[in-house]
């Protein structure tokens, strides 16, 4: 899942390998904000 950093809100779902050494962090659209902001790889 995909969390934003602003609001904590968990909006995208994304599906990554097994081998990964760092969480991913995109730019993406939140709903809740209304604005691009970063999203954090989550649980």
């Amino acid at each position: 899942m995909l969390a934003c950093t602003v609001c904590d809100n968990r909006n995208y779902h994304y599906v990554r390998g097994r081998r990964r050494e760092k969480k991913l962090e995109m730019k993406k659209f939140c709903r809740n904000c209304g604005k691009h902001t970063p999203h954090k790889e989550t649980k």
